[in-house]
């Protein structure tokens, strides 16, 4: 028999035999009524429990702080999305492996399978290596208030369309968001509009969205995955790039590590005798610091004002 069929038949054997230990472990389900939605990551299920509040019952498959490019879904995980009525996707190649792993391995039948970046303007990925890694195109949209609201009105037509006896409810709630997300987005224009900074220095190329909304550009020590290693050609380049703009603001992001950019600050500081400035952007893919998502995104507004000299 071929090798590679021999590891594809023990690999179905091995999840079946996962999927089939997790039915018999789960309790029994609620007959509660409530709609069940599968999130792959908490910005999505932020959305889903902002929208469908008490009618809906929310599965988030990876948990806060967990890197999505590169997450691996369990037998468990895969008997969440069965049972679901709905499972709703960033998209924009973050998490392939629903459509590669996840789908092919559940009956879909009846359930609403919703890519919430469908109808999202996307950024194409220019890095060739990144884009053989983790695709064409920058998969950060939920970091921007304007791209955010048009993926929860994605999850808003979904529930609609699963419950829409209940849509007097889904539409109330989704116009409170809605209203929170539009007031952001015109929050972060008038409050980045007079910037004396055009350039802002990350820890990875999560904020591009952001960046071209509000006028601004963005640099970063990796690329598209936080979980990358930075060549030392890199760091160079870095540090050169804050000399030339005049700017010695660098922004880490909580709950991923800063030793890279420590290493910046030290060179930094001793070729120019400059103070580093290190303050903080969330990426948005847990609740932190006692912040929810709406919360992390005002705090990311303050730091963008404060760091662009607005």
């Amino acid at each position: 028999m071929d090798r590679r069929l021999s590891a594809a038949l023990i690999l179905v054997t091995v999840v079946s035999a996962g999927i089939g230990a997790a039915y018999m472990a789960r309790t029994q389900p609620q007959s509660s009524g409530k709609l069940t939605l599968v999130a792959s990551f908490y910005p999505l299920a932020y959305m889903a429990e902002s929208i469908g509040g008490d009618k809906v019952e929310v599965t988030t498959l990876i948990q806060p702080g967990i890197e999505p490019h590169s997450w691996q879904p369990s037998a468990g995980d895969l008997v969440a999305c069965s049972d679901a009525d709905i499972i709703v996707y960033n998209g924009a190649d973050l998490d392939n492996w629903l459509q590669d792993d996840v789908l092919p391995s559940i009956d879909t039948t009846g359930k609403l399978i919703i890519d919430t970046t469908q109808n999202v303007t996307l950024w194409r990925n220019v890095q060739q290596f990144e884009i053989q890694e983790h695709g064409a195109y920058d998969p950060h949209t939920w970091v921007s208030p304007h791209e955010a609201r048009q993926q929860a009105e994605a999850i808003y037509k979904a529930l609609i369309q699963k419950d829409p006896s209940h849509a007097d409810y889904y539409t109330a709630r989704w116009t409170t968001l809605s209203t929170k997300l539009t007031t952001l987005d015109a929050s972060y224009k008038t409050q980045l509009q007079n910037k004396t900074k055009s350039t802002i220095f990350v820890t990875h190329d999560a904020f591009g969205y952001i960046a071209r909304r509000y006028g601004f550009q963005q640099e970063s020590i990796v690329g598209i995955s936080a979980d990358a290693q930075p060549s030392t050609e890199t760091l160079v380049q870095i540090i050169t790039l804050m000399q030339q703009t005049d700017t010695y603001t660098f922004y880490i992001e909580p709950g991923y590590s800063d030793i890279y950019v420590q290493t910046v600050k030290t060179e930094l500081q001793a070729k120019t005798g400059k103070t580093i400035q290190i303050l903080e952007l969330y990426h948005m893919n847990g609740s932190q610091d006692s912040l929810d998502y709406i919360g992390q995104m005002e705090k990311n507004l303050q730091s963008l004002h404060e760091g662009l000299g607005s």
